[in-house]
């Protein structure tokens, strides 16, 4: 990746609907390069999807959380497999320290979280879990 892909990253981190004219003239290239470059960062797997995320203030009622989570043994890889199949994970991040795993978590509803933490807690490797509710984005 150059200084370019990581300006494109940028930018569709911001607005991921911007329109390849757009990303064009902001990053002062062709629509051309535009395209082959986001064609190749999906084909390489560092443009994971294309995704709407929906601010805080507009979903009152998402519980929205954070998990650490503590894998026992070589149950890491498995681990991160299962946990990235959970579409109520919104990120998921390797850490240092006590815990292995960071995983950020929005549901719907209370049940829903309950629902999404039993499933988590039961899978094959997680030894421990904390986890803390966020409660307003400042």
């Amino acid at each position: 990746m150059d200084t370019i892909d990581r300006r494109l990253l940028a930018i569709l981190r911001t607005d991921g609907r911007a329109s390849i004219s757009k990303l064009a003239a902001l990053l002062k290239i062709s629509r051309g390069t535009v395209q082959n470059r986001i064609d190749r960062l999906t084909a390489e797997g560092i443009i994971a999807g294309f995704t709407v995320r929906i601010a805080a203030a507009e979903d009152p009622h998402a519980v929205r959380a954070v998990m650490l989570i503590e894998i026992t043994g070589q149950k890491t890889v498995s681990a991160i497999k299962m946990l990235r199949g959970i579409p109520e994970i919104r990120a998921l991040h390797t850490t240092n320290g006590a815990w292995d795993l960071v995983a950020e978590i929005q549901t719907e509803n209370l049940a829903e979280f309950d629902r999404v933490l039993r499933h988590i807690r039961a899978m094959d490797g997680v030894s421990k879990s904390e986890t803390s509710l966020l409660l307003t984005t400042i």
